[in-house]
This record gives C-alpha cells, sequence and structure tokens, in this order.
C-alpha cells in the first residue's frame, strides 16, 4: 500500500436528515399517519458521505489517510451544519454556491421512512485555484455526481486528468455522463438499465439487442454494463445489484465477472452506493486491481447495510471506525458461528459435538469426503484449523501453500463444515480443552498409531475415530504433480 494514500473526492453534498418517531395512529382530519417525534440525526449525504465513509475504511500502519473533497457550500445554516460534520473527517475544499445546500429529509416511523422532503440547491460558482491544484496533485479521484452541478462545474479539468489519473465515477440520471478514459463507472441496476434503455431508443437498436439487454439477472447486468463500458469509453463498469453483489463488465467482454454478495443484507440500503464507490475508489488508490476493487466494495457496501447502514453513525463516522465491526473485512467463518459458542451449545442440549483438525492446504477430494463422514457421526462439526505459523513448524520452509485466510474460506464454504477455529501450536490440545468435543475424527491413514490428541481427550471422556480415506489424495502428491515431479503414488 502506497504511503500516505490519498483520495480526491468530487461532487454534490447534501445534508441529509432523518426525524425519527412512532405512527401509531391517523390524523383526525385526514387519512394521513401521525408522526410522535423521537430525535432528529443530520449526516453528510452525496458526495459528503462518500468522503466520510472513505475516511472511515479501517486501515494499517501509522500513516493517516487523507482524503480530500471539493464540493460546493453556501452560506445558509445547512451549510454550516454540513461543515461542521464534514470538519473532523476529511479536508474540505469549497467552490462557491449561489443559493444552499440541497437537504433531504426522511420522515420515519420505526426505522422506516414514511415521506421524505427535499429542498434547498443552487448555482455552483467558478473553479478555484485550491481546487485545481488539489486535482492536479490527486492520484485518484472519485466523481460522486448527484446533477446538482459540481461535475458539470469541473468536467473540462477531469477530462483531462483522465488520461493519466484513476478517476472513479459514481454516475447520476440527472447528472454529468462519465469522461471518456474513467478507470470505474459504478451505475446501480435501476441506473444501468434506464441508461441503456435510453442508449437502444436514440440509435435505434435491432429487436434482439433490445431484448438481451432487457434481460435480468447478472448476464442482463453484465451485458448492459459492456454497452456501457463501450458508449461511455472507460476502462470498466461495475453495476451494482443490492443484496445481490455487482457485475464487472469492460468493452470488449463477452463474459462480465460476477460478485455475489457475501452475506444476506436486509437493513437500510441508504448510502449503500456511495459506500461501494468510495471503497472501489479507495482500494484503487492503494494499488488493487479493478477485480479486487469491486470484491472488496461488494464485501463493505454488504456489512454496510447488515451493520444498520447511514442509521448507525459508527458507519460513517470516521472518529468511530475502529469500533464499527461490520466494516472490517475479515475473512467469513462457517456461517459466522463461534466455535467455542456452538460446542457449548450443543453439548447444553445433549447433541453430540465433533471436531477434526489439520493444515487442509490445499483442499483435496480425501478431505472433503472425510468432513462429509465427520459431519455424519454427529450434531456439529468444527474444524481445528493449523495457523500459518503452525503449518510451517510442521511442514517447513515453502508450507503452507495456502494462507489461512483462504483456508479458512474455502472450509467455510463447506456445508458440513459448522464452525472452524484456529490454532498457533503444534497440536490442538490447549484449543481442544476449550472445546470438549465427544468425538475427533482423523483421516484412516494414522492407520495404528496414537494419535497425540488421545490422551487430551481421555481428560473428559472423548474418544478418538478413524474414518476411511481416499487413496492416492494428499496435498504433497497434489504439490509434486503440479511441480511435475514423481508422486509415488497412483493416478487418481
Amino acid at each position: 500500500m502506497p504511503r500516505n494514500r490519498q483520495l480526491v473526492v468530487v461532487g454534490d453534498t447534501l445534508l441529509d436528515t432523518d426525524v425519527e418517531g412512532h405512527a401509531h395512529r391517523l390524523a383526525p382530519d385526514a387519512p394521513a399517519p401521525v408522526l410522535d417525534v423521537t430525535g432528529e440525526h443530520h449526516r453528510p449525504g452525496g458526495a459528503g458521505l462518500a468522503a466520510v465513509l472513505a475516511a472511515a475504511v479501517p486501515h494499517e500502519g501509522p500513516e493517516v489517510p487523507q482524503i480530500v473533497l471539493i464540493t460546493a457550500l453556501g452560506q445558509g445554516r445547512s451549510d454550516a451544519l454540513v461543515r461542521e460534520l464534514l470538519a473532523p473527517r476529511v479536508r474540505l475544499i469549497e467552490l462557491p454556491l449561489r443559493g444552499t445546500v440541497p437537504e433531504k429529509t426522511r420522515l420515519c416511523a420505526e426505522g422506516r421512512p414514511l415521506l421524505r422532503l427535499d429542498r434547498g440547491g443552487g448555482t455552483v460558482g467558478p473553479m478555484t485555484d485550491e481546487a485545481r491544484a488539489a486535482l492536479a496533485g490527486a492520484q485518484t479521484i472519485l466523481v460522486s455526481d448527484y446533477g446538482r452541478g459540481v461535475a458539470a462545474r469541473l468536467r473540462a479539468e477531469l477530462a483531462v486528468l483522465a488520461g493519466h489519473t484513476q478517476l472513479v465515477w459514481d454516475p447520476h440520471p440527472k447528472g454529468e455522463p462519465p469522461v471518456p478514459g474513467a478507470r470505474l463507472v459504478t451505475p446501480n441496476a435501476e441506473e444501468a438499465r434506464a441508461l441503456c434503455a435510453e442508449d437502444s431508443a436514440e440509435q435505434g437498436a435491432a429487436e434482439e439487442d433490445t431484448r438481451r439487454l432487457d434481460e435480468d439477472g447478472p448476464y442482463g447486468h453484465g451485458l448492459r454494463g459492456v454497452a456501457l463500458a463501450s458508449r461511455w469509453r472507460c476502462m470498466g463498469v461495475a453495476v451494482t445489484l443490492g443484496s445481490q453483489g455487482a457485475v464487472l463488465a469492460r468493452p470488449t467482454d463477452e463474459t462480465p465477472l460476477y460478485f455475489p454478495a457475501l452475506q444476506e443484507a436486509g437493513g437500510d440500503p441508504c448510502g449503500a452506493g456511495d459506500c461501494f464507490a468510495a471503497t472501489a475508489a479507495w482500494a484503487l488508490a492503494g494499488g488493487a486491481l479493478p477485480e479486487e476493487a469491486v470484491q472488496e466494495a461488494v464485501v463493505r457496501s454488504g456489512a454496510f447495510v447488515a451493520g444498520g447502514g447511514v442509521r448507525d453513525r459508527t458507519q460513517w463516522d470516521g472518529a468511530a471506525a475502529s469500533a464499527a465491526s461490520g466494516l472490517r473485512l475479515t475473512p467469513p467463518t462457517a456461517r459466522g458461528t463461534d466455535a467455542r459458542e456452538l460446542a457449548a451449545e450443543v453439548r447444553a442440549r445433549g447433541g453430540t459435538v465433533v471436531a477434526t483438525g489439520g493444515c487442509f492446504d490445499l483442499l483435496h477430494a480425501g478431505h472433503v469426503g472425510m468432513l462429509q463422514n465427520a459431519r455424519r457421526t454427529g450434531d456439529c462439526l468444527i474444524v481445528c484449523l493449523n495457523s500459518d505459523h503452525s503449518v510451517r513448524r510442521l511442514k517447513g520452509e515453502g508450507r503452507p501453500l495456502t494462507p489461512q485466510a483462504d483456508r479458512v474460506s474455502v472450509l467455510a464454504g463447506l456445508d458440513c463444515v459448522d464452525a472452524i477455529a484456529v490454532f498457533d501450536e503444534s497440536t490442538p490440545s490447549d484449543l481442544l480443552r476449550e472445546l470438549r468435543p465427544h468425538v475427533w475424527v482423523k483421516g484412516g491413514d494414522y492407520g495404528t498409531e496414537r494419535l497425540p490428541e488421545a490422551d487430551t481427550l481421555e481428560e473428559w471422556g472423548g474418544r478418538v475415530l478413524l474414518l476411511p480415506y481416499l487413496d492416492g489424495r494428499s496435498t504433497t502428491a497434489l504439490a509434486r504433480r503440479a511441480a511435475g515431479e514423481p508422486t509415488g503414488e497412483p493416478p487418481s
């Protein structure tokens, strides 16, 4: 990751206000719900939200992330409130605004919006020397265009910069089209569909082309992404699909890349698009490839919604980002279950806790067969996984071939695995004393040897169980075969 990583966000900032309350009755003079107000909360919206979400991304190392926001603000009460919200989180560069910052107010009952009120707005003034200098020195720029005039005012400068600067453009139906050369454009599915329909109508597209671009599902969204990438002459288009993830397309792609969401997120989606664009831009600023940036954006925006979205201040408050666990991109565990809690729960209801362990470096058919059989012997299966340090101590330099986070992810994807616990020691004895499984399972290739964990299991009456193992399958044999070396084993 480059030192002093900087991201310049350009676009229209709004003031978002949520008026919270309860609605249990109708007004006596009209069939309208009465909102008994319990609170009112303000936050930056539009480009302002994208900037503070970028500032809230957890980072490693002593360098403080530098987020610069170029936006237009006026002299009204709402403008002063926006400055107050942004000041501690980003470096603010203002363009003059003749009018006031747009304000969106949601009236919410029990967390669900009933009505939205829009007011404010104005005309964006001329470019400033400070803004021009910030753009000229930027390596990565995020344009968060809400169609209120900032992107239009800076379009000439952005068009020049696109040739040598990483430019991410989050478009809006009422905004400017991305400048040619943008690295990544991030419309949502509804926006992409509307833009393609508009383009097809203008060009008199053939019926077959129109039908293909109207398809639903990742394939149809990908086709629209390809069409838009060609139309905008950008390097890539990431069409965001809400709870379904995103699809990444390039102008010449025949098969776009689909990135499914890693978790179900049924919360308030307000701000999810800003989170996606900010995360993708921030990842590109750190040297990520577009594929890596989109994957990270899918994970973080899903966690953002699942964690409460903009309604949870820790999601966008940089000062509280360290407490926002929903934004930490940690490797997934099986169903998100804690192994120790699961073992205690199964024991409490009289079930049988089964555990097994190993390095699981290059997961192969022998591993999968053994894990499936192990799960059938009890009511839950917990995998005790050697950490990278533990594998290296046991297997020597060059191992593991697959890092710990990836091994956790692969095991977590198996239906037969209920939880995973990682240990650093050579044997999992200490971990087993915490889990206290009824059965400890190993593959039958251990033969008549007494397993080192057997004595530990006997401390609470646990038992060791050997299961059949597929012949000719081993990580060492796979690694040798991949290197073209003789394995001494029959082909499988």
